[in-house]
């Protein structure tokens, strides 16, 4: 009998510890949103300045705030101690879908004012401390002729110009199938908060005869070549792992172009949002994007709708991808999903900020796999060392 108690007593542990492995959040909480109060965390984006500080942004979204009327804000927190810790550093009103970039020692801001609002960048001198406020064309206020839709995407500085990718929505209804493709850039010794000093490229609409629905939230690179192009997340249905779609970028800024025979790339996580960044010590780009396994594969009509695994993918040539290591997954895909990763090279780790939707620390689980409760912090150590899995 007492044999018999003991091996009950340890399969009722046994239980309750799997259930709190299961809570447990995977990272580090930067900031918090309970499902019940129908406000959900995005845009997350990370940057570490020159004296080691991390800066975070996020802002928040959902048909709550929606119809609240309110202006949107983007949320901004500090850690000095490599990710363990986070402060917050207060709100910003008017801000939003923002990235977050340093140039010449000083730390921007860009995005929208609103859902589909104007373009807009900011500026602090202080580490995110203060900022400037964008007023007019001399401030900070780029561009009021469009609906403009963005997300933390990052910048490259390539011949002397920084380079930003943007869409806007035109006509202005609906998702997605009418946004059209641009590219921004700028002398990277110019005053950057005047609209002035910013170069608009052609701007191009997805094809409704090409397969796939829209393309959105680019990125810009710079290819082997030393071109800029701009790969773009593709929204198609499809029993694949993800599609992007890569633009290329005269050296001038103006011009931007795509070649349908040969821009589209099969990318693991390509019909999510994503961040790809260069490595010269590897000479590889990467990304931590939402590769989608065999056994998922067609669970969803959409590859963008399933994000319940993030992976470390690279590419010699922005062209031929391979999946480096699971980072996250869980079974749970209708309410977990670790998405819109943004990230940056730290030494021989990678550092990163996830739109997390997640359990609660009771058990109550996230409204959905998109709904995202949590912004959460995660370190990638020896990201370089990989056995392949792909």
């Amino acid at each position: 009998m007492k044999n018999l108690f003991c091996l009950l007593l340890l399969m009722i542990t046994t239980v309750l510890w799997a259930g709190n492995e299961k809570k447990k959040l995977p990272g580090v909480e930067v900031n918090h949103s309970h499902p019940s109060t129908k406000e959900y965390l995005g845009s997350p984006s990370i940057v570490i300045l020159d004296d080691g500080t991390y800066i975070a942004s996020m802002d928040k979204f959902g048909a709550k705030i929606d119809k609240s009327g309110e202006a949107r804000k983007t949320i901004l927190f500090s850690s000095k101690d490599k990710g363990k810790t986070w402060n917050s550093l207060g709100e910003l009103k008017e801000t939003y879908w923002c990235n977050l970039f340093t140039l010449n020692g000083a730390l921007y801001l860009m995005g929208t004012t609103d859902r589909y609002g104007n373009l807009i960048i900011r500026k602090s001198l202080d580490g995110g401390k203060t900022w400037t406020k964008p007023k007019d064309e001399q401030t900070g206020l780029l561009r009021q002729d469009e609906q403009y839709h963005t997300a933390p995407v990052p910048v490259v500085v390539q011949n002397g110009r920084i380079y930003r990718a943007i869409e806007d929505r035109n006509p202005p209804k609906e998702w997605g199938v009418n946004f059209r493709a641009i590219v921004i850039s700028a002398p990277v010794d110019s005053d950057l908060l005047k609209a002035s000093s910013w170069e608009t490229s052609n701007r191009i609409s997805y094809n409704p005869e090409w397969t796939g629905k829209a393309w959105l939230e680019g990125n810009v690179v710079v290819d082997q070549d030393g071109q800029v192009v701009n790969i773009l997340r593709n929204e198609i249905i499809d029993n694949g792992s993800g599609r992007a779609c890569l633009l290329k970028v005269s050296d001038d800024g103006k011009t931007i172009s795509f070649n349908p025979e040969t821009g589209f790339v099969d990318m693991p996580g390509g019909s999510t949002k994503f961040t790809i960044r260069f490595d010269p010590q590897k000479g590889r780009y990467w990304s931590l994007a939402n590769y989608i396994p065999k056994e998922w594969m067609g669970i969803r009509p959409n590859p963008g709708g399933m994000r319940n695994t993030l992976a470390l993918v690279s590419s010699e040539n922005l062209t031929d991808w391979s999946v480096e290591r699971i980072i996250l997954q869980n079974e749970d895909y209708k309410k977990v999903g670790f998405q819109y990763v943004d990230w940056q090279f730290d030494g021989k780790d990678i550092v990163s900020l996830i739109r997390t939707s997640y359990f609660e620390s009771d058990g109550t689980p996230a409204d959905s796999f998109h709904n995202s409760n949590y912004i959460v912090f995660k370190r990638i150590k020896n990201f370089r060392k990989n056995k392949r899995i792909k």
